[in-house]
């Protein structure tokens, strides 16, 4: 077994951004490397600007960590098998640090960060298996069972955040994330996953390819990826050090801070236009890691959409609020508008191109 790790170093395409260190009340403290301070970016610019010295995180919500770096963990059904993974080892999962955690991660989560050491959740590059495959042992996990695919699983899930399992894997020589169904979820939860996925482009939302693989199996594309390389990529959670667990968001704060962030009117108009669709169909899980930001070509902008379908979210309500409504109407959607300064005649527009994507029978409100 590893020794404790007591030192991360943070890299970004195989230059090092900086190091990452924790001090005995548990938090972590961070500081930029001279050279990423002459030629890189802030990576979480609300909370580690670029500059020179040590920056202390936060206990909560992160547990000492910043948002940055965790959001490489893998949460939900990732960290199930990162834990299932540790047991097997002989390792209590409880006993591991942050530290320890990025270390697992190492060079193989999403997004563009790598931590050093890499002590390799599991690095077997194995021939890739049918989805059917997947599916099968996903299944057996989920149901406490034994199965002798878990290093596959852990591998092809990734740093993967989010109930659903899902793997990573290149089809037709694209990289997807695919889902597969998790305990409560009824039959044919990809087929409405990828219905509203063409209604959320319908209604203008700027999505990722997404597909129905075997008429049941939901694909999205890997936006952390563009050909070139790996992308760095910010959920408003980390960002905001706002926790996802439950409900600490409204979508007045969010577009503030995506204004804040890009500087861009029709950065916010996403933002905007991903709200209204949320609550036109119902779609309540809307907590704060499921919305990112990308910083590509030397700017941040907010990411393409994910995780869209009606859902119940934090007790039957929208987990980000709407001008602090869990129950809200299209009303509160351009009072958002209103006050973040987001042109009503734009506001209007967006609210009325949703409206006739979505059909009355898909809408949770009435208009």
């Amino acid at each position: 077994m590893p020794e404790p790790v007591k030192l991360v170093k943070v890299f970004f395409g195989g230059e090092i951004v900086g190091q990452l260190a924790m001090i005995p009340d548990r938090r972590c403290v961070f500081e930029y490397d001279a050279g990423w301070l002459e030629r890189g970016f802030s990576i979480s610019p609300f909370y580690l600007p670029l500059k020179s010295g040590l920056a202390t995180a936060r206990h909560e919500p992160f547990d000492g960590l910043f948002g940055v770096f965790y959001d490489s963990l893998p949460d939900g059904w990732g960290k199930l098998l990162m834990d299932r993974w540790l047991r097997k080892q002989g390792r209590d999962p409880g006993s591991l640090s942050q530290l320890d955690r990025l270390s697992l991660v190492g060079r193989h989560g999403m997004g563009a960060l790598a931590y050093l050491p890499d002590h390799g959740l599991a690095t077997d590059n194995g021939e890739q298996q049918p989805l059917d495959f997947y599916a099968g042992e996903v299944q057996k996990v989920l149901a406490n069972e034994d199965t002798g695919a878990l290093d596959v699983l852990l591998r092809t899930a990734g740093s993967s955040a989010g109930v659903r399992p899902k793997v990573m894997v290149t089809l037709e020589g694209k990289e997807w994330l695919v889902k597969f169904r998790a305990m409560n979820d009824p039959e044919g939860i990809g087929d409405v996953e990828y219905r509203f996925s063409l209604l959320a482009r319908e209604a203008g939302i700027d999505m990722p390819e997404t597909r129905l693989f075997q008429g049941r199996y939901f694909g999205t594309r890997r936006f952390d990826l563009d050909g070139t390389g790996r992308l760095h990529v910010h959920s408003a959670a980390g960002l905001l050090y706002a926790s996802y667990r439950y409900p600490s968001l409204d979508y007045i704060g969010l577009m503030k801070a995506v204004l804040a962030l890009t500087r861009d009117m029709n950065e916010a108009e996403k933002m905007f236009r991903l709200m209204v669709f949320n609550v036109v169909t119902g779609n309540r899980d809307d907590h704060a890691r499921n919305f990112s930001f990308i910083y590509k070509d030397g700017s941040w902008k907010v990411s393409p959409a994910y995780d869209l379908l009606p859902s119940e979210g934090f007790g039957g309500q929208h987990t980000t609020t709407v001008n602090g409504k869990g129950h809200p109407a299209l009303s509160d959607c351009l009072e958002v508008a209103r006050q973040t300064g987001f042109p009503e005649a734009r506001a209007r527009k967006v609210v009325d191109q949703v409206l006739d994507a979505v059909p009355e029978n898909d809408r949770a409100v009435r208009t």
